[in-house]
């Protein structure tokens, strides 16, 4: 029996990437972030999505099969924000699969201590503690 009066949890949140390409982007993921590819959609695949840990990423295809980056708007950015337990285990995994790190561990203001890259779209990614 459901209680009306009880607050609506949330569950998780998913974040959708629009890339040119979700196959090249599903398998970057995979191979140099250490997610799992959960499937594509479509045949052509115009939609995949991948997962670590209960968490996922969503990629959909652009319409032009292009991607426009504008960082102008706000510098210092980030695509996404992926929090993880051990960030200097994070830094040598990173290192070993040659991902594009743009800044190591750096201690910010508000205490986390951050990685930040750049994917194969050149999305930023953070990772942080």
């Amino acid at each position: 029996m459901n209680d009306s009066s009880a607050p609506i949890c949330v569950k998780g949140i998913s974040s959708q990437i629009v890339v040119p390409d979700v196959v090249n982007t599903a398998e970057y993921y995979r191979d140099i972030y250490g997610f799992t590819i959960e499937g594509y959609f479509l045949d052509p695949p115009v939609y995949s999505i991948v997962s670590r840990n209960g968490f996922q990423i969503h990629f959909g295809r652009s319409d032009g099969n292009e991607l426009r980056l504008n960082r102008s708007i706000r510098k210092g950015s980030f695509d996404l924000y992926i929090v993880v337990s051990d960030i200097d285990r994070m830094l040598a995994q990173l290192r070993e699969k040659n991902a594009e790190i743009l800044e190591g561990v750096v201690k910010r203001i508000y205490g986390s201590r951050e990685i930040t890259t750049r994917d194969c779209n050149g999305h930023i990614v953070t990772f942080g503690d």
